[in-house]
């Protein structure tokens, strides 16, 4: 972590986990990316960034997963600094508890923790959505880190009543990078139509991931997840995003926890993450 200095204040945040609660793929476009129709969720933990002022901007990465990021400079979070007016350098620290190519914007969510400190220190520009839009889709959500709708690409944004604030969650990632792209070329391009009506809940439970099938045909482990989490008795087990982190919605901390403790003991060399959706 940073030391500051005399004088010199130290930010942190955290970059919060993302989670797609349902995640319908309805075309392929033009571009070369897909229209979609997804419930943004965020979990109440994820990375650690944190900075102090320094003569010009550096990264320096630690945790977990910090050694998977090999190239800071291309790293996201130094993208997210250039992208933004944010005064002198900073010297950025981040701690990288999310595993990498997980479908937990783990990336997103640490460029939209960078966002979120320099509107915190100087404020945001009036166009900072397109600009969070240039770094990845996922992005623009993880800004504000607070449940909603995405559309288009994931970048259009409408707001939903956060109905599910607080509820018990677990992840589970069986330690298998998934690469975004290979698991969209899986979908088998069928529109099996748009997000349910109704609320949070409702579109939560109702609806799908269109990019599971596709993604366990890539990586089987993730059927094996969502088996073990079936298992607990959850109210929802879904995998997130394009993969291979699948979550499960309890109705109270004490089936979380049951559900972890076991999920530890019949599958020890799992990633787990046991939090409350935000």
């Amino acid at each position: 972590m940073p030391t500051p200095r005399a004088g010199e204040e130290l930010m942190h945040e955290t970059a919060y986990a993302k989670l797609n609660l349902a995640l319908h793929v309805r075309a392929r476009r033009a571009d070369g990316y897909h229209e979609l129709e997804t419930l943004f969720a965020f979990v109440d933990a994820g990375d650690r960034l944190s900075a102090v002022p320094a003569s010009r901007d550096e990264l320096r990465t630690l945790g977990e997963f910090g050694g998977e990021l090999l190239d800071p400079f291309t790293n996201i979070v130094a993208q997210a600094l250039a992208a933004l007016p944010h005064g002198q350098g900073w010297a950025v620290t981040l701690e990288k508890n999310l595993p990498v190519a997980a479908g937990l914007g783990g990336g997103s969510a640490d460029a939209g923790a960078v966002f979120r400190m320099v509107e915190a220190a100087h404020g945001l520009p009036d166009n900072w959505a397109q600009r969070a839009a240039k770094l990845g889709a996922d992005v623009p959500a993880c800004v504000r880190s607070e449940a909603c709708i995405g559309l288009g690409t994931g970048t259009e944004l409408a707001s939903i009543p956060n109905t599910m604030a607080g509820t018990p969650v677990l992840l589970v990632n069986p330690r298998l990078p998934l690469s975004t792209g290979p698991v969209f070329k899986a979908w088998d391009g069928v529109d099996r139509g748009p997000l349910p009506q109704g609320d949070m809940r409702a579109i939560a439970l109702e609806g799908r991931n269109d990019l599971e099938a596709g993604a366990i045909r890539l990586c089987p482990a993730i059927a094996d997840v969502l088996a073990a989490l079936t298992a607990t008795g959850p109210l929802l087990a879904r995998m997130s995003g394009s993969g291979a982190t699948c979550f499960a919605l309890y109705e109270d901390m004490a089936q979380a926890e049951a559900a972890n403790a076991r999920i530890a003991q019949s599958h020890p060399g799992w990633w787990r993450l046991l939090g409350r959706l935000r």
